[in-house]
């Protein structure tokens, strides 16, 4: 199968939409995502004319995770509402990434929307991708370093200064306190 993501200007070649694979990448210089001419990209098929595609470091050690867990950061799944581990909580620490550890989430920007997740005013500089979901209703949040499934963003809620809310998925965050 040979597919042209003429959005992320990559020309994919490979059996199986859904593993690791090598490809070729034509983009500007100016591009920093994508600063080698072939990397390695773990591409997951969504919807069948779009893909999602992050890059992949063989050296980066991510953690084991559970069913559930990749139910919602590979799979891109909602847990229940009130169900998560973090949505009550209010320890001062950091919320990090539970795939590859990366920093994400400030205690001092945790608040109660009543929405069922844990919520959070803003992140860390750089730690988050946006990512619009293919109907165009919403917008996914994503890890910028390893791609993982959060949850999603709202703004123009009213709830916070910042008029922000990211709502995020417990099984995708993992807390380290202060």
């Amino acid at each position: 199968m040979q597919n042209h993501l003429s959005d992320q200007n990559i020309l994919l070649s490979t059996k199986n939409s859904s593993e690791l694979v090598d490809v070729s990448i034509d983009t500007a210089p100016r591009s920093s995502l994508f600063s080698q001419r072939k990397q390695n990209v773990f591409v997951k098929r969504r919807f069948s004319n779009r893909f999602q595609v992050f890059l992949y470091n063989e050296n980066m050690k991510y953690h084991k995770l559970t069913t559930e867990e990749k139910a919602i950061i590979e799979d891109k799944g909602t847990e229940a509402p009130f169900s998560g581990e973090y949505d009550n909580f209010f320890l001062p620490g950091t919320f990090h990434c539970r795939r590859c550890d990366a920093p994400l989430f400030s205690s001092k920007d945790k608040f109660d929307a009543h929405c069922g997740w844990p919520a959070f005013e803003d992140n860390e500089k750089g730690a988050i991708t946006r990512v619009t979901d293919a109907d165009g209703s919403r917008t996914e949040i994503q890890c910028s370093n390893c791609g993982a499934h959060l949850g999603h963003v709202f703004e123009g809620e009213k709830m916070t200064a910042k008029d922000t809310r990211h709502c995020v998925n417990s099984l995708a965050i993992r807390f380290k306190p202060k």
